[in-house]
């Protein structure tokens, strides 16, 4: 039942069972043998990794699936590289390659992102969307599956320019900045109108616009470059008929209303936002995805964690659009006995009737 339920939820139709979902834990391979007991470690075959994803999806009774298909890789060499620290099992994510393209702040200023990088074939990003999303579909389909975009708007600024530009530039010349984002905007735009034109039910916009603090630019910055762009290219989403749901990590509980305001069906939110404020104010009329912490379940006691589920379970239940999660992720670091005692207390509180 676990697609049934995604779709009654993201619908606002109350499911039986509140559904959920999680990030990254299909690579914690010691965890994923644990649940399924198949043998499947870093060394083992893709075959042997996505079976006991696969397996590990349907015990674990996913309903939702987080994805997007435009990314950094979508920037070619206009790209800046920041790094990257270990995450995944067996540190396959580390990078230290740190570059930039840029090399004065009048570079940033003047960058014409269309100028660049150029504008994809319309026909050929329709397909690309398309094909994404049938081939999630192609190899589990027990829970609603989605495509989208990454680099938003702030999101696309902090992996082109890197961060010390981007701060750079917007403190040197606000007014230059914020004609920077507008053609960002521009450049953009045309990845949302293919996602618009692409038959594809639910789509995942992302774009992490805040700190763990909250904004990290003056809010006026937001309200004036930011959300315009997000009000113009979600409407085409919701105009096709889709369900639009937003994604930013850190704490964005400032810019929820504006958000709403813009058009989208959902919010998923890491455990710094205020989900009891969503909640109360959109619970009955939009999808709320999280927001269980990660480094309770990481560092946290038996009673902690179940404190944690409590919390979630208590602000999200009542309300139909309500998808349980771990909100930043359960990386491979996570200790196996806390993952499961963490799924055992989901399992016991997520029945409604």
């Amino acid at each position: 039942m676990s697609r049934e339920h995604g779709w009654a939820a993201l619908n606002l139709e109350m499911p039986p069972r509140v559904p959920r979902t999680e990030y990254s834990v299909e690579g914690h391979w010691e965890l994923l043998a644990a649940v399924t007991g198949m043998t499947v470690r870093l060394e083992s075959s893709e075959q042997e990794k996505q079976a006991a994803q696969n397996e590990f999806f349907r015990r674990w009774n996913y309903d939702l699936f987080w994805s997007t298909l435009i990314g950094g890789g979508d920037l070619g060499e206009s790209r800046t590289r920041m790094g990257h620290a270990e995450y995944a099992a067996g540190g396959v994510d580390y990078s230290a390659q740190i570059t930039s393209p840029f090399k004065t702040v009048d570079q940033v200023l003047d960058f014409d992102p269309r100028a660049a990088i150029g504008a994809p074939d319309h026909a050929d990003t329709v397909q690309r969307f398309e094909e994404h999303y049938r081939a999630q579909r192609a190899v589990y389909d027990g829970g609603v599956r989605m495509t989208g975009i990454y680099i938003t708007c702030v999101s696309g600024l902090i992996d082109l320019l890197g961060w010390d530009w981007l701060l750079l530039a917007a403190g040197t010349a606000p007014g230059r900045f914020s004609r920077l984002t507008a053609r960002y905007n521009r450049w953009i735009r045309c990845f949302f109108e293919a996602l618009a034109e692409a038959d594809v039910p639910v789509v995942m916009i992302h774009d992490d616009i805040v700190w763990s603090s909250g904004p990290f630019m003056n809010p006026d910055w937001y309200r004036q470059c930011v959300f315009p762009g997000y009000r113009e290219h979600f409407g085409m989403l919701r105009e096709s008929g889709k369900k639009v749901l937003f994604t930013s990590d850190g704490n964005y509980t400032m810019f929820v209303d504006d958000i709403a305001a813009c058009g989208v069906h959902g919010f998923v939110m890491e455990p710094l936002t205020d989900m009891a404020y969503v909640a109360e104010r959109y619970g009955r009329t939009h999808a709320i995805i999280g927001n269980a912490d990660t480094r309770v379940l990481l560092n946290g006691s038996r009673e902690e964690i179940r404190a944690e589920v409590a919390r979630c379970m208590a602000i999200g239940k009542p309300y139909p659009g309500f998808f349980m999660a771990v909100g930043n992720h359960i990386p491979a670091n996570t200790p196996v006995a806390n993952a499961l005692y963490y799924n055992e207390c989901y399992e016991e509180m997520a029945r409604r009737w």
